[in-house]
């Protein structure tokens, strides 16, 4: 499976400039005016994972194959949007189909890029875009909640959407529905509120390390768990730059790591995603899974065919697999296990399946 994450915001905060760096591409229009962005560009991006190039070198493969992610440069939204105001509610539909929410938030000052708000204040555009996101949800509830609709809703998304308008109408922390119903249910909803988020504050060069007023302000009212700060025009000149310029560059400004690893680590904490890893000859390959995820349904992400007839699962742990280099000598070493149908897999397991055709 492959996630995909929608970068939102007001016009002018960074969206398109952070899109083009994490996909490495000029897809998206960035320019100094609002609504650059119409219609959403989509990039997909392979997930960066050390661990597979240590399998590949003991497994001899041919060819690496990283799982992916794709994110979404949707326009930026304004106040009113909910009721058509800017581009509307088209650009909210495009939010409905994904996975996480990437709020991009300006926390920069600059005479040159216009701002849609006479001043920059993170916090307040932060809460614009969720009271539209709530009274898209807010309206789409009620209408699918309207007596002529409400006999193509079962029970179950009924009680979803009753427990979510509650909480709406009545200022309920709407992530109380993530302790009451099915992740899958929830998901089926279509509801914008309870998406995942990720917040990135889109900060100056000289602030991407200790961040700046601004950030502190956000942090303040919301807290950094799922807070980021990042330059997207640092992460667009990291790109540019080749592997070996890149390492230096970052030292350089004190840079750990980039905003696409950040990113990517949220989005599988946040989407609670693990990975494992199939590794021989031909190729090793890095596969995308829930957490708690069993046996025959991570086989599943290989092949359809693979859960149906699945027999059981070869499973060895990768830091046993790099200890004993390889499949032979793990199962020499007693370090690998035959896993039946109700083994839950294990981030990093590196599995082969045996399966019935």
């Amino acid at each position: 499976m492959s996630f995909k994450c929608g970068i939102v915001g007001l016009p002018n905060v960074g969206k398109s400039t952070l899109f083009n760096a994490l996909t490495n591409s000029n897809k998206a229009q960035a320019a100094n005016f609002p609504f650059c962005t119409i219609d959403p560009n989509i990039g997909v991006v392979a997930v960066p994972d050390n661990r597979l190039e240590n399998l590949a070198k003991i497994s001899k493969s041919k060819k690496i194959i990283n799982t992916t992610i794709s994110f979404v440069d949707i326009a930026g939204l304004v106040k009113g949007a909910s009721k058509g105001e800017g581009l509307g509610n088209k650009f909210l539909s495009h939010i409905r189909e994904v996975d996480a929410i990437i709020h991009m938030i300006r926390c920069f000052d600059s005479d040159d890029i216009q701002n849609v708000n006479p001043n920059v204040d993170p916090v307040r555009d932060l809460e614009i875009i969720e009271t539209e996101m709530m009274l898209a949800d807010l309206e789409s509830i009620q209408k699918r909640l309207e007596k002529n609709n409400k006999k193509n809703v079962d029970e179950e998304q009924i009680k979803i959407l009753e427990t979510a308008l509650d909480c709406l109408n009545n200022e309920k922390n709407i992530d109380l529905l993530n302790s009451q119903f099915e992740k899958k249910r929830l998901n089926q909803s279509g509801l914008l509120s309870i998406k995942p988020k990720i917040f990135v504050c889109n900060v100056d060069e000289q602030s991407v390390q200790k961040g700046n007023e601004y950030t502190k302000k956000f942090i303040d009212k919301f807290g950094n768990e799922n807070t980021l700060i990042i330059s997207a025009d640092i992460e667009n000149q990291i790109n540019e730059l080749d592997s070996s310029e890149r390492k230096n560059y970052m030292d350089m400004i004190g840079l750990k790591e980039t905003g696409l690893d950040k990113l990517i680590q949220n989005g599988y904490k946040i989407l609670e995603l693990d990975t494992f890893f199939t590794s021989g000859p031909e190729e090793t390959r890095a596969w995308t899974i829930q957490k708690n995820c069993i046996a025959p349904k991570a086989a599943a992400e290989i092949h359809t065919d693979f859960e149906k007839g699945f027999i059981r699962a070869e499973t060895i742990s990768y830091k046993d697999f790099i200890e004993n280099d390889g499949w032979v000598n793990s199962k020499t070493n007693g370090k690998m296990r035959l896993e039946g149908k109700d083994y839950v897999v294990k981030d990093g397991d590196v599995l082969n399946f045996r399966f019935n055709t």
